[in-house]
């Protein structure tokens, strides 16, 4: 019942509004533009957009959203920054997936583990 009254609680926080455009050309990817607003829908001033790149990569496994932030003034800079931004996010995604396969190799494995975990045996 905690759920449903947090749910029904729920409110928009009026003083941190974003307004939400999307650009794209239809074959490499998109760029995502958030322009802080007011609650009235007037742009607000005193925050800076916020800008955001999308593409998908093809992987054995099929295609691999990749999205990365875009330090950007202006639409123009934002297309220009593009590659920028997705190399970055792919390479956070590598360092990523080498420290996951680090960790992994470094963990220690019970023999309850290789079997696939702990069989109770009920006789």
């Amino acid at each position: 019942m905690a759920e449903e009254q947090s749910l029904e609680n729920m409110q928009i926080d009026g003083s941190n509004l974003w307004k939400e455009e999307n650009f794209t050309d239809l074959a490499v990817g998109s760029i995502r533009k958030l322009t802080p607003i007011k609650i009235d829908g007037t742009e607000d001033e005193n925050r800076q957009a916020s800008w955001s790149a999308t593409t998908n990569i093809m992987t054995p496994g099929g295609a691999l959203p990749i999205s990365g932030e875009i330090e950007a003034a202006s639409l123009e800079e934002a297309v220009e920054k593009f590659p920028e931004a997705i190399n970055a996010a792919i390479q956070k995604l590598q360092d990523d997936m080498i420290k996951m396969q680090q960790e992994q190799a470094n963990k220690i494995v019970t023999p309850d583990e290789l079997r696939g975990g702990k069989n109770d045996i009920i006789i």
